[in-house]
């Protein structure tokens, strides 16, 4: 006799949350999604489940991680982190908060080149999912496959998850390229340089540097930097255009996670003395200290340097 179908319950109702929850669908397995307007109980949406999954923003993690504290985990619920970015305060990554809430939980990270949008529209895609358990990473894997979503796994989560955050930083920047016109030539040396930065930061808290090359770095940071879809590209076309971030942040639909990335990443910069120069500039840019313009103009400044000098 087969083994029944895992449970899955994805947390989050919003665009992604719904994306999360609709590939599931597609798979032909049992799926319900919870967000804090649902009428129904938390406590009612996880019990039962196999696979829990949380699409909230990095604002909501660890408020839903008390909330799963309160309720309790029975241990063999596989979690599964589909967030980017870094928390404020513990300078923290969201498999790191998970992990030392639920340390007897099989985790998982799922990152790569998804954009809501497209998702939604029934587009294919790939993504892939990351743990140090490989039970858990099959499991998940099996969950989201479907002909509209190609799933690959890995055994470094940090990576997977460091590489769909710090994209975010770069798609500002690529965004600031566009929306000054900069043309293909400028926008194809930003990103080549952006992905050794990525990988500077990733390889110093603990991540494989080969995971930036596969679909959570680069593949997330070729979609994002090159989509109107992404929030965090528009911030920086927007800033290009001579909007002010007030504005911008204004009129956008839902959270650009590159904004609070941008400033703990300058926090773990100093903190480790690393050189990021095309963060440097996002953050000038993103606290008004300069103009898009003289933030090009700077990086453009900068000594010259062996092209694969690790610094």
């Amino acid at each position: 006799m087969a083994d029944p179908k895992p449970n899955v319950t994805i947390i989050g109702a919003g665009r992604w949350g719904t994306a999360l929850t609709n590939l599931v669908r597609a798979s032909h397995h049992p799926v319900q999604s919870w967000s804090r307007h649902s009428p129904q109980p938390l406590a009612d949406v996880i019990e039962g489940a196999t696979i829990l999954v949380s699409a909230v923003s990095m604002k909501g993690v660890w408020p839903t991680i008390q909330q799963l504290q309160l309720l309790g985990l029975d241990p063999s619920q596989i979690i599964v982190t589909a967030t980017k970015g870094l928390d404020p305060i513990r300078r923290q990554t969201p498999s790191q908060l998970w992990q030392q809430a639920f340390p007897h939980n099989p985790l998982v990270v799922l990152s790569g080149p998804n954009l809501s949008k497209e998702i939604e529209a029934g587009l294919p895609t790939a993504t892939a999912v990351a743990s140090a358990q490989r039970e858990a990473a099959l499991a998940v894997q099996k969950v989201f496959a479907s002909e509209r979503l190609r799933v690959y796994i890995n055994t470094d989560p940090l990576g997977t998850e460091l590489g769909g955050t710090l994209k975010n930083v770069m798609a500002i920047a690529a965004g600031v390229c566009d929306g000054l016109g900069l043309g293909t030539n400028a926008k194809a040396a930003l990103l080549t340089r952006a992905l050794p930065e990525m990988i500077r930061v990733g390889t110093v808290l603990g991540a494989k540097a080969e995971t930036f090359f596969g679909l959570s770095g680069l593949g997330d940071l070729l979609a994002t930097c090159n989509s109107p879809l992404s929030r965090n590209y528009q911030v920086g076309y927007k800033l290009g255009q001579g909007k002010s971030l007030e504005q911008i942040i204004q009129e956008s639909e839902g959270v650009a996670e590159g904004l609070n990335t941008t400033a703990v990443l300058m926090q773990i910069a100093q903190d480790r003395h690393l050189s990021l120069p095309i963060t440097t500039q996002v953050a000038a840019l993103l606290q008004g200290q300069l103009s898009p313009a003289l933030a090009v103009q700077n990086l453009m400044a900068r000594d010259l340097t062996a092209e694969f000098n690790p610094s």
